[in-house]
């Protein structure tokens, strides 16, 4: 049996696979939990594996960087060390990647169905591929095409500096550098939180008035505020709403091109996390993808490039799965 995990800063999805003779996988038993309830992922291990036998293998995919095989969470005050894993679980083969790592080692296994491309003007080209997620936090990683084999290659890049690329989010960074004097990266406007920031910005400067169903900051208590501020924008009902949701659009297209460049992605981009699919018809208004091929001299290139967004939400996990599965 193999355990598989997807450890993220909202949740934490755990899984018991077996390998069948033909290879394919069979899923016996899954269970997500809420990341922020427990004190340690020890708990949710423990709550998962009652009265479960013996563990041959086991991987996770991770929100955070993962160091000679040791994690502290970005966004959760929890430590995975992999040598302890090992004693837990009574097994040697136990591995820890980083959540994106897994993300892309799980998008090889989707099929066609699970995607919508952005790109009309795509080509297929083969080459390296670039992954991207906004969740709870921006995760980017890369898979590296050696000419017969993909291999996946972790990597902080949502923690690089914020760079504007207009007046508005010039305002946007010059804003956001008050909230975080230290250092302003992309994650605080690609992720749940950048919804917030972004409208905060909005509202501040006075682009619109404050959605009266929107609470301030001060009163969300209890209120998914980020959510609010991503539905109410994408059925465009309320301006200050919509014109987060557009701009948090043209953001990422942005930050995705500029992933695409790095990684000289000519086989593709692929866009994942939670966010992608609930504001996808904003994605596909024509935003993000001219943000993303505005790259001066570099245009004509991206302009080929495959954009696919990623529909299914278990991709990380089945990265995680497949990790062992293949050998």
């Amino acid at each position: 049996m193999i355990l598989a995990g997807d450890i993220g800063g909202t949740k934490t999805v755990l899984a018991l696979i077996e390998i069948l003779g033909d290879g394919s996988l069979n899923c016996r038993r899954e269970q997500t939990f809420a990341s922020g309830e427990f004190a340690d992922f020890d708990e949710i291990l423990a709550l998962f594996l009652n009265g479960t036998s013996a563990v041959a293998a086991a991987c996770f995919g991770i929100a955070g960087p993962v160091l000679n095989q040791r994690c502290q969470t970005t966004n959760l005050p929890w430590l995975l060390d992999g040598a302890e894993l090992k004693r837990r679980l009574g097994t040697e083969r136990v591995k820890l990647l980083n959540d994106l790592e897994a993300m892309a080692i799980g998008m090889l296994h989707l099929p066609a169905q699970d995607f919508i491309e952005l790109n009309p003007g795509a080509e297929t080209q083969t080459g390296n591929v670039a992954v991207i997620a906004a969740g709870t936090g921006l995760g980017e990683a890369i898979l590296h095409w050696d000419g017969n084999a993909f291999h996946p290659i972790a990597t902080e890049g949502g923690h690089c500096d914020f760079a504007p690329q207009n007046p508005q989010q010039d305002r946007l960074l010059a804003y956001l550098r008050q909230k975080y004097p230290a250092h302003v990266s992309w994650e605080r406007v690609l992720s749940g939180l950048g919804f917030s920031n972004i409208y905060d910005f909005l509202v501040d400067s006075r682009f619109a008035p404050p959605c009266p169903a929107v609470p301030a900051p001060a009163d969300a208590a209890g209120v998914d505020r980020n959510a609010l501020i991503s539905r109410l924008g994408v059925d465009g009902e309320d301006p200050a709403c919509r014109e987060t949701v557009r701009l948090f659009a043209e953001l990422y297209g942005a930050e995705a091109g500029n992933l695409a460049l790095k990684a000289f992605a000519t086989g593709g981009v692929f866009i994942g996390g939670g966010i992608g699919p609930k504001i996808r018809p904003v994605l596909e208004s024509g935003e993000f993808l001219q943000a993303f091929v505005a790259k001066g001299r570099f245009h004509a290139m991206l302009s080929k490039v495959s954009v696919k967004l990623a529909l299914n939400p278990h991709t990380p996990l089945l990265g995680a799965m497949h990790y062992y599965a293949a050998g």
